[in-house]
């Protein structure tokens, strides 16, 4: 079974911002690499995050060191739409570019979504097939909007649809969005990354008080539209009990339907071949 990992950061530089993610001043590619073996991971695609020096410039270059490896959710500055219409036009035509990633949890970004401010980038990567994925756990009704209005847009939520790394928030008081965020499932064109799920257990492995929520958002979902992940620089564990929490303790989830969740649906959702 070949496992992806739907989202992980590598920066150089710079501390995170966010408390949760390990407070180093770099995590590398081959520092990546080396637990991604050691944990039996095939592949994974980096989110380029906002606190290194040059962030976007190290995913290029992991791209091209570890072929096959990574892949990469960048970004274009959503400022600038006469600018950044373009990139997104020929985005995907970029080594190792699959799509575009924001977070919209606080404002600005929290505006626009709900304004109508970024129409302009709902329609650029509709019509150039550029897939986004998005923390949105305060907009989850505006996503489910904006996939109606584009219905040839693939979106992703990040983190199970909760807000990912809030220290604070533990079990069932960070998934209080549940019920919107299932009522997204009957838009074709979302998916869901269960990405960080032992980070929301104030429990030990396997982090059991995340597996009924896995379990409704599969049901929800289906195997082609939740997608297994980590953001591993926030993980309270290795790579491998990541993995493991997925293969080996959730009995609902096996066969194709474990293959499909731990790397062939993300592929297929965001194209990378």
């Amino acid at each position: 079974m070949r496992i992806v990992d739907a989202q992980i950061h590598i920066w150089s530089g710079g501390l995170p911002g966010n408390q949760a993610h390990r407070q180093v001043t770099e995590f590398s590619a081959a520092e990546a690499i080396a637990l991604m073996d050691a944990g039996g991971i095939d592949a994974a695609v980096i989110h380029p995050p906002s606190w290194g020096k040059r962030d976007d410039v190290l995913a290029d270059e992991a791209v091209e060191a570890y072929p096959g490896r990574f892949a990469i959710m960048g970004k274009v500055p959503l400022e600038e739409p006469e600018a950044s219409r373009p990139k997104v036009m020929t985005w995907r035509q970029q080594p190792g570019n699959l799509g575009l990633r924001y977070g919209f949890l606080r404002d600005p970004e929290l505006n626009w979504i709900r304004d109508g401010s970024l129409e302009w980038l709902w329609a650029a990567a509709e019509q150039a097939g550029v897939p986004i994925a998005m923390l949105a756990t305060e907009t989850l009704e505006e996503v489910g909007e904006i996939a109606e209005r584009h219905p040839g847009l693939r979106l992703t939520i990040d983190h199970l649809g909760g807000r990912g790394g809030n220290t604070t928030l533990k079990d069932d008081a960070a998934m209080t969005h549940m019920p919107e965020l299932v009522a997204l499932a009957k838009h074709p064109n979302v998916a869901v990354k269960a990405t960080g799920a032992p980070g929301y257990s104030s429990g030990s492995y396997p982090y059991t008080s995340m597996h009924p929520y896995l379990k409704q958002i599969f049901d929800a979902f289906g195997p082609d539209r939740l997608f297994w992940g980590t953001d591993i620089s926030k993980m309270p564990c290795s790579w491998r009990q990541c993995v493991t929490m997925f293969t080996e303790e959730l009995p609902w989830l096996k066969g194709e339907d474990l293959e499909k969740v731990m790397g062939k649906a993300v592929c297929a959702w965001w194209g990378w071949d």
